[in-house]
């Protein structure tokens, strides 16, 4: 009793006085974040504005879910209904209690697996969807891949600790990071995801009608600042106290991972390193458009050997500027810029063709592209020949007896 009185004061006192926030303009030191690794990323662009040993492979939990989520979003009917095998039953808290032969609908274990983060909802999923969780969990590879994750290996739908010949359960921040993203920007089934993630409660009861139960949302973050968007924790004796959360404020959107951010007492260490990042994030970036930067106009170029009107005429390429293809808006702070340089050839030898590749302007920030727009030739310039020879100069001896007539 003593010690939960104790906790109770520390969390009151946390929200009251959440602590020394990060001046404008100073990223945080490493010191000043309790997380073992820790990323701040643009939600919008993918582009990591702050990062703490980011792309260190750790253990990472029940953030694990939300990748469980999204597939089971992405492949099946929430409506389909489940059926609790053993394996499901016999998970180990946190759990819902669920009996072996029990029928749920999926929807309803979604909100289980994302508000009370219940271990065998986790199960119930994988399996109704590939059939076992090895299944489930090669899926989860695959679409880890797909959305660019480079070091993440997941071996359970819920998180928990596991090793098997590829390695043991882990993502990176910089990873779990791209895989929110994709739940809350990118995927077609975002809107769903938020929806349940965002929800306060939920009831609902097995498909019989016999027992019925009343999740609660566990993401505290959610009442901490404005326009906080997602989240999900996440905690095993591996892992520590982990944490993935999603803000949007001002048409900007901004991602925080962290991975092994303290141990027990250290509960709330997660959400003052998660203010500490947003806050840095809301403070120091602003939102650019790429697409809106100057363009210099790009002269005609010079194009040997081609058919003029007469002889002698030299001939010119107009160069045409397609649309713009990559990021179009992005988060910068203050001194940072986008370089925009131009690739395009200075001279050209015909025969061109209306359409032909002559170069491109990339768009470029810290040397990475960006965006770029393609510039083609906008008509056509055919070679010099014995046919055109010919005309001219048929055209020449013409014109010259029409003024000796």
């Amino acid at each position: 009793m003593y010690r939960r009185i104790i906790a109770v004061i520390l969390s009151i006192s946390f929200f009251l006085f959440p602590g020394a926030e990060v001046l404008a303009g100073e990223p945080p030191k490493e010191s000043e974040l309790y997380a073992k690794s820790a990323v701040l990323m643009d939600g919008d662009s993918g582009r990591i504005l702050y990062e703490k040993n980011g792309y260190e492979a750790m253990a990472n939990a029940s953030t694990t879910k939300i990748l469980t989520c999204i597939i089971a979003l992405e492949n099946c009917d929430i409506e389909s209904q489940t059926t609790v095998s053993s394996y499901a039953a016999s998970q180990p808290k946190v759990h819902l209690g669920m009996r072996e032969g029990q029928k749920f609908y999926l929807k309803d274990m979604l909100y289980g697996l994302m508000l009370e983060s219940f271990n065998d909802c986790a199960v119930v999923i994988a399996e109704h969807i590939a059939g076992d969780v090895p299944g489930f969990a090669a899926m989860m590879n695959r679409k880890a891949e797909e959305i660019g994750c480079r070091d993440s290996h997941f071996i359970t739908p819920n998180g928990l600790d596991g090793k098997d010949d590829g390695g043991f359960h882990h993502t990176t921040a910089a990873d779990l990071a791209l895989i929110m993203r994709y739940c809350i920007r990118q995927s077609p089934k975002a809107e769903e995801f938020l929806t349940i993630t965002r929800a306060a409660s939920h009831s609902f009861s097995d498909v019989e009608g016999q027992s019925s139960y009343e999740c609660h949302n566990h993401n505290a973050f959610l009442q901490m600042m404005d326009g906080a968007l997602s989240g999900k924790t996440g905690f095993t004796g591996t892992a520590g106290y982990c944490y993935i959360g999603a803000l949007e404020r001002d048409g900007r959107t901004y991602i925080v991972a962290l991975l092994a951010c303290g141990w027990p007492n250290n509960k709330t260490y997660k959400w003052s390193d998660t203010k500490k990042l947003m806050n840095y994030g809301i403070e120091n970036y602003q939102k650019k458009s790429v697409t809106e930067l100057p363009q210099k106009e790009i002269a005609p170029i010079s194009t040997a050997g081609g058919q003029g009107s007469r002889i002698g005429e030299h001939t010119w390429t107009r160069p045409v500027v397609g649309a713009y293809e990559g990021t179009e808006q992005m988060l910068l702070a203050e001194g940072e810029e986008i370089a925009v340089r131009y690739q395009i050839a200075e001279e050209l030898t015909a025969p061109v063709e209306k359409g032909d590749y002559l170069g491109n302007i990339t768009y470029e920030l810290d040397g990475e592209v960006i965006g770029e727009r393609s510039v083609t030739a906008g008509n056509e310039t055919r070679a010099i020949d014995f046919g055109w020879c010919f005309s001219r100069v048929a055209e020449l001896f013409s014109l010259g007896d029409m003024q000796g007539s």
